[in-house]
């Protein structure tokens, strides 16, 4: 197959992540809480993982060792970085406001909007890791789903609250989820301008993964209400790291 397809290919299956919410209707909030939790656990690893040990190595071997070329690629996973904080903090006011006014509607459309950004910038990653090579594609293609299923399963929850019924809070989340596609199929296009500029996109997404990882992820399995717990989340967090270094390797 091309790397067309492959990349529309991927970029599809992401975006019926979507509708993973639609299983907290059949859990219970027990029983979800705890899967949740494992979901939260490898997702985080994996991120990690696939910054470290993926994606910046890559970077660095495709734009060369020379200091001023390594220099823009750590530039560039700060600038991901950064611009995840940034992100994040929009989204928080918005919570804020969401949550102190009976005026939530517009929060929930204000979800979508960011969520469908977020996708979109996901799809751009996407189609330069697959542009790079295939095993990074492969990569930075499951590091981003095992992201997604948690968080869609917390996004479907957030537009039920804002006033969605669940039937429409699929049909939108997921109309959101496909700016990933377009992203996709975006980045292929923009290949043929910009060239192999187009790697710098990784330590980008590296930036991303870090900031997702241990802003997000990692403190909600710290300091949770055991030892025991915590050392199996621990090793759960080491399990996603553990994957991304057996593909790597394999």
């Amino acid at each position: 197959m091309s790397v067309l397809t492959w990349i529309i290919g991927a970029t599809f299956v992401i975006s019926l992540i979507a509708f993973v919410g639609a299983l907290t209707l059949f859990l219970k909030e027990k029983l979800l809480n705890k899967i949740l939790m494992v979901l939260v656990s490898f997702s985080a690893g994996a991120l990690v993982g696939g910054a470290f040990l993926h994606l910046m190595p890559e970077a660095i071997i495709e734009v060369g060792v020379d200091e001023v070329s390594i220099l823009n690629v750590f530039l560039y996973l700060l600038l991901g970085f950064c611009i995840f904080f940034i992100l994040e903090q929009l989204i928080r006011w918005h919570h804020h406001h969401a949550t102190t006014h009976p005026e939530i509607m517009p929060f929930s459309y204000l979800i979508l909007i960011s969520d469908g950004i977020h996708n979109l910038i996901d799809g751009l990653v996407m189609a330069a890791s697959f542009m790079v090579s295939f095993p990074i594609g492969i990569v930075t293609a499951l590091a981003i789903a095992l992201h997604e299923i948690p968080q869609e399963i917390g996004d479907f929850g957030v537009l039920v609250y804002g006033g969605f019924n669940r039937v429409r809070a699929l049909i939108l989340n997921y109309v959101s989820a496909t700016m990933v596609i377009f992203g996709g199929i975006t980045g292929y296009l923009l290949y043929a301008w910009i060239g192999t500029s187009i790697v710098f996109l990784l330590p980008f997404a590296a930036g991303n993964f870090i900031y997702i990882a241990c802003t997000d992820l990692i403190p909600e399995i710290r300091f949770k209400e055991s030892l025991k717990k915590s050392l199996v989340r621990f090793c759960i967090f080491l399990t996603g790291m553990g994957l991304m270094l057996a593909v790597k390797l394999f």
